[in-house]
């Protein structure tokens, strides 16, 4: 049911639309009375009299000059108005209908400048001003369309543009290789695709100066020269500090501080971008331009804002891999320090002692006792040898290209043909999700259980197995079936040295590794480690 509101609504369009219907009947009728009523009635008249005249003559006879005049009059009258008619109905109506029709041919095959004539009088008049108001308006509105569509098309061929400079540029900085050579590869993309002459990269350093670390187009004394700048001093330096993209006329100004001309021929524009990561604004880069950079487009801003955004993503990420080697290289020292020490600086040091007790008997002139000191010296220095060799193998070892578990069934085979010792690799893991990191722990772990399994064990069969369950983590098992370990007291100096590293290895994992041994029942060696934690670990 309508509310009221609806209802008067509705009422308005009803009274709206019996008016515009009223108004164009109207308009109908006054066109037909003015144009084609008064010579039609003229025109009925005319037809009346020459009724009125026979009915004449039928009645009552007149003479026949009389009668010839008066039908030839009437006759030619006639004659008159009908060629008055048809000339009005040329004139006013046919003519018109033609315009139209040449005007709606024309503006259908894309002449949008077809205009009707206007005539001097009558509704017609009106009807072809409307039609001509209504091209010269379609004509404005097509050509406002077609300026929109070149400024869309010129719009979307800057931004396919933009696109493919920072694809390119993306591309040019994640290739793999040391700083120099990705920004050598950045600066050689971006000039060709910015055409411009020159282009530099600029890091900012602790003491407050902008350095100078990549450069194309530039000759090596300006080079030389420019290497280190105080921030303080021109456009590279604040907008290092305070940020923004910042554009200057030509190099003057760069040339009084050096002291000799940036260029041979200067540029028209000296553009300076920011180059940060995270808001944190790690240096500029620069482009020497021969031609306005608002050229380039009306995003161009962006567009360098985003390289500039590349560019130091790929400086931070060079910054962050030199600090994991540095801390990798550092860890991995402390690894060799700590086995050196327990191992070799350990057998150095009961070498020392051995021949201090040579020498005492060598004074008394104990000449058994002393081979016998000379013995057991010869048989130290050739474990200190064999640790030696151990230490060297273990650190040149690569792991397979093929992953960890080839790595292991190689060393595994080796091992055996080397000392007899039946040794069983099992991996359960159909697919190892492990960085190079933890391969490289895992491969070093069963390496050095293997190594003490050789030194102290004894055994005749060792086992090792690899697999992960459904908790996400996974286990390595090394067990034998030898002497196992002798308690704290018995050990030998340098004898505990692998069970201590392979505990730190299992730490940086991160991971848990747990030993079960008992003299003469074998030794258990089991790491658990979360799967998770392969995501999370870096070499």
């Amino acid at each position: 049911m309508n509310t009221p509101d609806q209802t008067d609504h509705n009422h308005s369009r009803l009274a709206t639309w019996m008016n515009a219907h009223a108004g164009s009947r109207l308009k109908s009728y006054m066109m037909f009375v003015n144009r084609l009523t008064l010579p039609l009635i003229g025109l009925a008249i005319i037809f009346a009299a020459v009724g009125a005249v026979v009915f004449i003559i039928i009645s009552q006879p007149l003479r026949a000059d009389s009668l010839y005049v008066t039908v030839g009059s009437l006759i030619l009258a006639g004659l008159a108005l009908i060629w008055f008619i048809l000339n009005r109905v040329r004139r006013d109506l046919v003519e018109p209908l033609t315009h139209m029709r040449n005007w709606s041919l024309h503006m259908r095959g894309g002449n949008l400048s077809a205009r009707i004539p206007v005539p001097g009088t009558g509704e017609f008049r009106e009807l072809a001003l409307d039609i001509n108001r209504l091209s010269d308006e379609l004509k404005s509105l097509t050509m406002e369309m077609d300026a929109n569509v070149r400024a869309q098309t010129v719009r979307l061929a800057r931004k396919t543009q933009s696109l493919d400079i920072l694809y390119d540029v993306a591309s040019s900085l994640s290739q793999p290789g040391d700083l120099d050579k990705l920004l050598e590869s950045f600066l050689d993309t971006f000039i060709e695709l910015v055409d411009a002459r020159a282009a530099t990269v600029r890091v900012l350093t602790d003491d407050g100066n902008t350095r100078l670390v990549a450069s194309r187009g530039l000759s090596a004394e300006v080079v030389e020269k420019d290497r280190l700048m105080d921030t303080k001093l021109c456009q590279c330096g604040w907008a290092a500090t305070e940020g923004g993209i910042r554009l200057q006329q030509g190099t003057q100004p760069c040339a009084k501080l050096l002291g000799t001309p940036m260029l041979k021929r200067d540029c028209q524009e000296f553009v300076v971008v920011p180059v940060t990561y995270q808001d944190r604004i790690l240096g500029v880069y620069n482009l020497f331009l021969d031609r306005p950079m608002a050229v380039l487009g009306e995003d161009i801003h962006d567009l360098l804002n985003s390289v500039g955004k590349h560019l130091g993503l790929a400086l931070e990420k060079s910054r962050l891999d030199n600090q994991a080697r540095q801390i990798a290289i550092m860890e991995e020292r402390n690894i060799i320090g700590d086995e050196l020490h327990d191992s070799l600086a350990q057998a150095l040091v009961s070498m020392r002692l051995q021949v201090k007790m040579l020498g005492e008997t060598l004074h008394s002139k104990d000449v058994r006792a002393a081979q016998g000191d000379v013995r057991n010296l010869r048989t130290a220095i050739d474990e200190a040898h064999v640790s030696l060799r151990e230490l060297l193998a273990n650190y040149r070892l690569k792991i397979d290209e093929r992953g960890l578990a080839p790595a292991v069934a190689g060393m595994v085979e080796r091992f055996s043909q080397e000392t007899g010792i039946n040794v069983f690799f099992h991996n359960e893991c159909l697919k190892l999700n492990l960085s190079p990191f933890q391969e490289s722990q895992i491969f070093h772990i069963v390496k050095e259980a293997l190594t003490n399994i050789r030194k102290h064990s004894h055994a005749a069969n060792a086992r090792i197995l690899l697999n992960y369950d459904n908790r996400g983590t996974y286990t390595l098992l090394i067990e034998d079936d030898g002497e196992g370990i002798a308690p704290q007291a018995n050990a030998l100096p340098g004898e505990r040295i692998g069970l201590s590293v392979m505990r730190e290895r299992a730490n940086r994992l991160p991971g848990e590794l747990t030993i079960e041994s008992e003299p003469g029942e074998g030794t258990r060696i089991v790491l658990e480690f979360p799967i998770a934690a392969a995501d999370k670990t870096t070499a």
